[in-house]
């Protein structure tokens, strides 16, 4: 749906796509009969008026999403944001794309979308992470990382464009051991991929004389995990 005008520039025919959802502000010029309306993202603040536990999780999940708007009608669509790298990735029937909502630049609007616990999406905790305790686990280590708390989920036909600092490296999943990729540079993982956050941390650490890499985001599975050249937050 989406086709590559250059490294930073996406371009869409929005009747071709069903209509375009994307974040507010990438939308750089459009030629046609386009209409464009504030969209809200589905899962984002679905637990906001629960109280407790499950408020504290709800608004923080809402708090992960970047506003967004929805594109319909018959026209061409171009978009970027802030000169950052883009990528375009082809949805196939059954696979999962996973990606940091503040690295989310557009996707169709056919997708289906909810929010999940960057802490243990894919069911890579083996049980012990899903559900609530899972995303407030995966909130205080985002707290802890500077990555994001939530990450989007988004499956079905379709496409979707991911943001990059830096450049994309495209590592495969599916080998002996996980991908272990910095949290700050994690952009996105599509497939069946398992992610996990886990600690690394030695008194070394402690005691400000280690690595510094105290968090690690762990990926098996099968698929493919998404990396920025950079650990800088979009």
């Amino acid at each position: 749906m989406f086709e590559q005008v250059n490294a930073k520039v996406v371009k869409v025919n929005v009747a071709q796509a069903g209509g375009v959802i994307a974040r507010t502000g990438a939308m750089l010029f459009y030629t046609g009969d386009v209409s464009f309306s504030p969209h809200q993202v589905p899962g984002a603040g679905a637990m906001g008026g629960m109280s407790g536990l499950a408020g504290m999780a709800g608004r923080m999940m809402a708090g992960e999403h970047e506003r967004t708007m929805l594109a319909q009608g018959n026209g061409e669509v171009h978009y970027g944001f802030a000169g950052l790298e883009t990528h375009v990735v082809q949805m196939q029937p059954g696979a999962v794309l996973r990606v940091e909502a503040s690295r989310l630049l557009a996707s169709t609007a056919g997708l289906q979308s909810s929010v999940v616990s960057v802490a243990s999406s894919g069911g890579g905790s083996g049980g012990r992470g899903g559900g609530l305790m899972g995303a407030l686990r995966g909130a205080a280590s985002g707290m802890l990382t500077g990555a994001g708390m939530f990450t989007t989920q988004l499956s079905g036909q379709g496409s979707a464009v991911l943001l990059a600092h830096g450049g994309f490296f495209e590592l495969p999943v599916g080998g002996q051991y996980p991908v272990v990729v910095d949290p700050q540079a994690f952009v996105a993982a599509y497939g069946n991929v398992q992610t996990e956050l886990k600690t690394a941390l030695s008194w070394r650490d402690a005691v400000g004389r280690g690595s510094g890499e105290a968090m690690q985001l762990h990926c098996a599975g099968q698929g493919v995990v998404y990396v920025q050249a950079s650990e800088q937050k979009l």
